[in-house]
């Protein structure tokens, strides 16, 4: 993989990540049957609440860090146990392309 072009090296998360959706991949309010989608290249993934909230903090701005800090304030919840879950879903989708390190 060292010597993969770079738009097809995925991204290792860690807390100092700052991700955002790839090039083609859109999270999305689907109204008619009313929950957000997630719209990939020839797929439609439908995320659970929780995804939903993680991915709308992926704005290429914001870390990792930032956004585990804000949720374990939000849910009142430890913030070791919050940041393995997200890093772990972001892990997910950035194996399967749809989310990439921004650049800054």
């Amino acid at each position: 993989m060292e010597n993969a072009p770079a738009a097809r090296r995925r991204m290792a998360v860690s807390l100092e990540s700052v991700p955002k959706l790839a090039r083609g991949v859109y999270l999305r309010l689907d109204e008619t049957r009313g929950r957000w989608v997630l719209l990939v290249p020839e797929r439609v993934l439908a995320p659970d609440e929780i995804a939903v909230e993680v991915l709308q903090l992926c704005d290429g701005e914001r870390s990792v860090a930032g956004m585990v800090e804000l949720l374990a304030a939000k849910y009142a919840a430890p913030a070791d146990e919050i940041g393995t879950d997200v890093i772990d879903m972001l892990q997910d989708l950035a194996d399967s392309g749809f989310l990439i390190e921004a650049r800054r």
